[in-house]
C-alpha cells in the first residue's frame, strides 16, 4: 500500500477530516490517497441531505448503515472523504456539499480547480 505525501490543497500538511464516523480511504480520519485508491477519496466534505440523496440516486447509498463493512451510514453534518469525481459531478448538478480545504488532499486539484472548491469552503487557508 503506497500512499502519496499528505498535503492539502494549499501545499501544507493535510489536516484530519473526520473520526465520528472514521473516514478516509484508509479509515484513519484523513483524506489521504495512494495508488490503491482508484476512486481518489480526497475531498473532505460536510454531508448534506441534498448530496446524500444525489449520491443515492447515482448508485452510492451513503446513508444506509452497512454493518458487514463497519459502515454506520452518514447523515447531514457528518464529514466524509468523497471521491473527487463524484464531488465534481454533484457540483455540476448543483448539489455539491461544503468542503474543508485544509483537510482536502492536493491530489484533488488534478480533477477540481481550487477556485471551484473555494466556492464551497467551510474553512480558510489560515
Amino acid at each position: 500500500m503506497q500512499r502519496f505525501e499528505s498535503r492539502n490543497v494549499f501545499g501544507r500538511p493535510l489536516e484530519p477530516c473526520g473520526t465520528d464516523p472514521v473516514t478516509g480511504f484508509y479509515r484513519d480520519g484523513d483524506c489521504a490517497t495512494g495508488h490503491d485508491d482508484q476512486g481518489i477519496h480526497t475531498v473532505c466534505a460536510e454531508m448534506t441531505e441534498d448530496f446524500l440523496e444525489y449520491s443515492r440516486a447515482r448508485g452510492n447509498d451513503l446513508s444506509t448503515p452497512n454493518p458487514a463493512f463497519g459502515f454506520p451510514g452518514l447523515k447531514a453534518g457528518d464529514r466524509w472523504c468523497l471521491c473527487a469525481g463524484r464531488w465534481l459531478e454533484a457540483y455540476k448538478a448543483g448539489c455539491a456539499p461544503g468542503v474543508f480545504l485544509r483537510a482536502t488532499h492536493e491530489e484533488t486539484l488534478a480533477i477540481i480547480p481550487r477556485d471551484i472548491l473555494a466556492e464551497h469552503a467551510r474553512d480558510t487557508a489560515e
